[in-house]
């Protein structure tokens, strides 16, 4: 009877260890969570962020990289032979001002990159995206034993403008470190409940461009406009042509946007002005399409202005701006392979396919570089099961990311990403001998 009892007693030591390990692990992470969500830092000026992060890594026993593509980390962790995988998480938050009424939501002011004071809040869940490679580090160190290959862990500036993952490949990303075999990676968004995944294989999100347009004209009184070009009408027409990319010169089979986001010229109501100014966003999937769309806006910019009369020396100007993400492909059979994994840790239940996108993620640049790389990025749930019941039901509307009002409920969301990445690497690193 003494010896069934000292064993249950152990039994029961090891499990109480065990939990409380756990637990204290869920609380680090969280409040790690808490902190970086509290303070947060515009594109290009992650210093505290990555410098933070560095650290724990290092402490983890990584070896680590600063200042990759400026502000970016890279962190290196071999075990044995095998494949190498890489996971990456953003840094940068947004210009957004923070209403979620959290207690521990951002009050931070930066200046921006025009030196212009700007709200910073993580809008976008790159807070959580953080949170989840610290913890998903901290699980694949302690059960090394069940895996073998190199890990690499990358902390990547300036995704929200597009340039991150470009700066850091530009800086020799996989010349000066391993190649990876694979990448990885998770966003969090409102398209599922916390303790959720969602993916969609192939074309996942968008190539995404920035445009400006300059209109000239030939300004003067708005009481003689013959004796003028007026570049607002222009303007005008160019806008209304610009939507029959899309519905007349795009396959109907292939998605892409053509979107006129602003539009300023003038400053008094009796003045023909000499300028005005547009700015559009580009989206599609396919690269063909992304090249159309932008030859049929300098073909149709320049044939309104040839139809106002215009001189050559006063065509309107079109300028791609160097903000380009290119388009996110989710390689199937690779996506497949961890999608099985997830659902062995999770729960095929709570695993779901969902629509793809027209918004962008520069993450797609990774594997696009030839040899290309097979990536999957897929969707980790953030709202709560309540709520998204009432969204459901049609009660609510939910809160989408760039939102002032975006907070994913903290669990079970950071627990499921980081069950889902540590499974996920465990499973492509698997330990064989």
């Amino acid at each position: 009877m003494k010896i069934i009892n000292s064993y249950f007693f152990k039994l029961f030591l090891f499990f109480a260890v065990f939990f409380s390990s756990y637990a204290v692990k869920a609380e680090d992470i969280l409040a790690l969570y808490k902190y970086l969500h509290a303070n947060p830092e515009l594109s290009w000026q992650e210093d505290k962020t990555a410098d933070l992060l560095a650290n724990k890594l290092e402490k983890l026993g990584f070896d680590v990289s600063r200042g990759i593509g400026k502000k970016g980390v890279v962190a290196i962790y071999k075990n044995g032979e095998g494949p190498t995988l890489m996971i990456r998480a953003d840094m940068d938050g947004l210009p957004v001002e923070e209403k979620t009424n959290l207690p521990y939501a951002s009050k931070v002011r930066s200046i921006n990159r025009s030196g212009i004071e700007v709200p910073v809040m993580h809008a976008c869940g790159h807070d959580i995206h953080m949170a989840v490679l610290i913890g998903s580090a901290n699980e694949l160190i302690e059960r090394s034993k069940e895996w073998s290959g190199t890990l690499i862990m990358i902390l990547q500036p300036a995704e929200e403008v597009g340039q991150g993952s470009l700066a850091m490949l530009r800086d020799g990303l996989f010349e000066k470190f391993p190649r990876p075999d694979f990448n990885l990676a998770l966003h969090v968004g409102s398209a599922g409940p916390a303790g959720s995944i969602g993916y969609h294989l192939g074309y996942s999100m968008a190539n995404v461009d920035s445009v400006d347009i300059i209109v000239e004209g030939i300004g003067g009184h708005g009481a003689y406009p013959h004796t003028t070009v007026d570049p607002i009408v222009l303007s005008s027409q160019i806008v209304l042509a610009l939507q029959t990319i899309v519905s007349r010169e795009i396959n109907p089979l292939e998605p892409a946007v053509v979107t006129v986001g602003s539009i300023h010229g003038g400053l008094k109501h009796n003045i023909i002005p000499d300028e005005v100014k547009l700015q559009l966003t580009l989206r599609s999937y396919s690269d063909d399409v992304r090249n159309k769309t932008i030859s049929n806006i300098n073909r149709i910019v320049r044939g309104q202005a040839i139809a106002a009369g215009l001189p050559n020396d006063k065509m309107p100007t079109v300028i791609l701006k160097d903000e380009h993400t290119p388009a996110l492909y989710n390689d199937p059979d690779f996506s497949n392979k961890v999608l099985d994994f997830i659902r062995n840790e999770i729960g095929p239940e709570n695993v779901h396919e969902i629509p793809a996108v027209m918004g962008g993620e520069d993450f797609g640049r990774f594997g696009r570089q030839e040899p290309k790389i097979p990536s999957f990025l897929f969707w980790l749930g953030g709202v709560s099961k309540d709520d998204w019941e009432r969204y459901q039901k049609g009660e609510i509307t939910l809160a989408s990311n760039h939102s002032p009002f975006f907070a994913p409920i903290p669990q079970p969301t950071l627990s499921t990403g980081v069950s889902a990445i540590t499974s996920s690497a465990i499973g492509l690193l698997q330990n064989k001998k």
